[in-house]
């Protein structure tokens, strides 16, 4: 087995939870790109055994914290763990065939296979390898995927702008069998169409599941659900709302929470595409309120650098709706920029309810669904936050 020695700073990093050895941090290795790596320190202290990337910043990613020699049987058997977890977590079996639900079955570092993720769209698999390591293993992973009870075909969605950082070409496709033409997964009794090759992420956002069943409780009146992606936080809240408005800057996101409203029978929801930011000012400007709004932007910091302007963005958004509320209203936001820690958000939540002169409570902390898990010691696993506000 390949080695690689780590200095002390490293070693602290992997003793404290930490499973990323970066470049800097490395004082020697034989590795080359994707090989399963014995990493020691200069004093000959095994560190455990990790993944190693040739050119990412991010030079190894611990596996294990023993010396294991990992065969096929060792990672399936990871597989099968994070799967088993699934299926306690939730009413439905991730493994089961039916009925259709969606599922992360695994999420890279916190199941112990790092840059790995699985989700499960009933009949379909989709898979991300998002650093070698992960990609030498891809063919396991669809063969493993394909002997899940009711698994049809298993995809790729090799897409992430992070594979560039790895050397790792962008690609998507059908990796293995056949997916439905027409797609559909179950979500609390509503049947939501999803594109497991062109949709956001791996098809949808499976990490605000648990937030939509709170949303579903507590949404009331007049909803405006903005940055609505493919409406599901829209779907969830319709039942108990007056009204939704979904906006969305994209056409295409549009045009699919249309077809899906029409699917389901919701005819209190009324999509729009316009840019989010003028909308809001417009609603100001004409006096129009809200009883809920739901802020579920993308990402405004993708790295540190772009902290301070995405804090600015999520300042000006929160002020904007706040002012929009009725008395009694409720907030949902959400921030899944990692950058942006909680601190950081609640900081941003107080200024913007100073600066628009509203008094606000709150009543829940939210997070992503308990499929994505949090490894303690490795904060970038916990990059969802989110609040539910109420606003007098």
């Amino acid at each position: 087995m390949k080695q690689a020695i780590v200095n002390q700073k490293g070693y602290k990093r992997i003793l404290g939870g930490h499973p990323w050895i970066f470049r800097s941090d490395m004082i020697s290795t034989d590795a080359e790109s994707a090989d399963v790596t014995q990493v020691k320190t200069p004093e000959g202290r095994i560190a455990g055994t990790a993944f190693y990337s040739a050119s990412s910043k991010i030079a190894l990613r611990f596996f294990d914290r023993k010396h294991v020699q990992p065969d096929e049987t060792y990672f399936r058997n990871k597989l099968d763990s994070a799967a088993a977890l699934r299926d306690r977590l939730y009413k439905f079996s991730a493994t089961a065939a039916t009925p259709p639900r969606a599922v992360r079955i695994f999420f890279g570092e916190s199941d112990g296979i790092p840059g790995l993720i699985v989700d499960r769209y009933g009949p379909v698999a989709v898979i991300q390898t998002l650093c070698p390591g992960a990609e030498s293993i891809k063919g396991m992973v669809v063969s493993w995927c394909m002997s899940l009870p009711g698994i049809e075909g298993v995809v790729e969605r090799n897409d992430p702008k992070v594979r560039l950082l790895e050397k790792l070409p962008i690609v998507t496709g059908i990796l293995a069998g056949k997916i439905p033409e027409n797609h559909f997964i179950e979500e609390e009794g509503l049947s939501l169409k999803v594109d497991v090759l062109k949709g956001q992420k791996t098809g949808a956002f499976l990490d605000q599941r648990d937030n939509r069943e709170i949303a579903a409780l507590l949404s009331h009146g007049r909803v405006l659900d903005a940055f609505c992606y493919q409406g599901w936080f829209s779907f969830r809240a319709a039942r108990k709302a007056e009204e939704v408005i979904s906006i969305d800057v994209s056409g295409d996101s549009i045009r699919h929470v249309a077809e899906n409203a029409v699917l389901l029978g919701l005819n209190n929801i009324r999509p729009i595409e316009v840019n989010v930011f003028d909308y809001m000012r417009e609603c100001d400007m004409r006096g129009e309120r809200f009883d809920t709004i739901i802020l579920d932007p993308p990402a405004f910091a993708k790295n540190s650098s772009a902290k301070d302007a995405a804090k600015r963005g999520y300042k000006e958004i929160n002020l904007r709706a706040m002012k929009l509320l009725n008395p009694g209203g409720r907030l949902f936001t959400f921030s899944c920029s990692y950058h942006v820690n909680e601190t950081d958000f609640s900081e941003i939540i107080h200024n913007a309810a100073t600066d628009a002169k509203r008094r606000i409570f709150l009543e829940h902390r939210l997070s992503q669904s308990l499929d994505h898990p949090i490894l303690i010691g490795f904060p970038e696993s916990a990059y969802l936050k989110g609040l539910v506000l109420r606003i007098d």
